[in-house]
């Protein structure tokens, strides 16, 4: 990101658009770097700046984004598709993707995960990717075209308003963007409109657990690379249920140590001592949940504001029971 596009470190964006500009900006650049061609000495992404989502501004190895892939699940898909990947999980890999469904990858980047899934659902499926930045969409039809896919679409838009009908997606997945929205809670409700009942959300994402420091919270360049932004676990689960979802579960798929806070907080203008209070509190999570297979009205829930989502309840019974339940 140039210095004219970029905020101050420690100022996180306080509107939609703010972060979607900072956002846009990031990904842009990086998506050109990897159309004008990987640089010396990077091991998944340019040596200048972060080598994926999230991580220092002058590193090529990132703790969240490495070793995401096996290379025979990659094999005959183009190179470039793999050097913008800048997730921090494989959904493809653990979504259970089957012949003939339609799948929508939210903030598709390269198209590594839409090529992917193209290849599970075959040629009686249809996999599309949507994303906002014109770079990175440009940079996924190269790769479609390489590719030589033919049941995929990309889609130019934002993930807080899908350009697609109500019910008509079989899978929703995502890597390592939800993050990176400033409204989660919208993203969640489009996510359950337009999955067909029954549909399956399976995304991976950076998730937090409680005490992250706020510093760390705080910090733009952790922002733009995913765990400022990020939920913790028990404000995920409820948004999912407040937008209708059913069972839902994160599961952990890479929890980081000291080491990998360390690596993480590099480059940010934070004090690297930080890292104590980060360590096994950043995780990247495999979230899953699902549409109920009949449409059924559901009677409105109060919004509670996201600071409260997944609060625990209060409780002065012996057994441990909301003090509401159990009469």
């Amino acid at each position: 990101m140039s210095a004219e596009t970029r905020q101050d470190s420690t100022t996180v964006p306080t509107t939609l658009e703010e972060i979607r500009a900072t956002v846009r900006a990031r990904y842009g650049a990086t998506a050109l770097r990897v159309s004008e061609g990987p640089m010396p000495g990077a091991c998944c992404a340019p040596a200048e700046g972060s080598s994926g989502c999230c991580g220092p501004t002058n590193e090529t190895w990132d703790p969240i984004t490495a070793d995401l892939y096996d290379a025979g699940e990659t094999a005959g898909l183009p190179a470039e598709a793999l050097l913008a990947s800048l997730g921090c999980g494989n959904p493809t890999a653990l979504a259970e993707l089957r012949e003939g469904e339609t799948v929508l990858d939210l903030g598709s980047g390269g198209g590594i995960d839409v090529l992917l899934s193209a290849r599970r659902v075959g040629s009686t499926g249809k996999a599309y990717g949507l994303d906002m930045t014109d770079e990175m969409l440009a940079l996924a039809m190269e790769n479609r075209e390489k590719a030589g896919a033919t049941n995929v679409e990309f889609l130019k838009g934002h993930i807080e308003s899908i350009p697609l009908p109500a019910n008509t997606v079989d899978v929703i997945i995502s890597n390592c963007v939800i993050n990176l929205s400033g409204d989660k809670r919208q993203v969640l409700r489009e996510a359950f409109r337009v999955l067909k009942p029954g549909g399956r959300f399976a995304v991976s994402d950076i998730v937090v657990r409680e005490g992250l420091p706020a510093a760390v919270k705080e910090n733009m360049a952790l922002w733009t690379g995913c765990v400022a932004g990020a939920l913790e676990e028990r404000e995920f689960i409820a948004l999912l249920e407040e937008a209708g979802f059913e069972n839902a579960s994160i599961e952990p798929t890479r929890v980081y140590s000291r080491d990998d806070a360390v690596a993480l907080l590099q480059g940010t203008g934070l004090d690297l001592a930080l890292a104590e209070g980060v360590t096994g509190k950043i995780m990247s999570g495999f979230v899953r949940a699902t549409k109920p297979g009949v449409a059924a009205p559901r009677s409105a829930k109060p919004v509670r504001p996201l600071a409260t989502l997944g609060a625990a309840k209060s409780s002065t019974r012996a057994c441990g029971c909301d003090d509401g339940c159990c009469t």
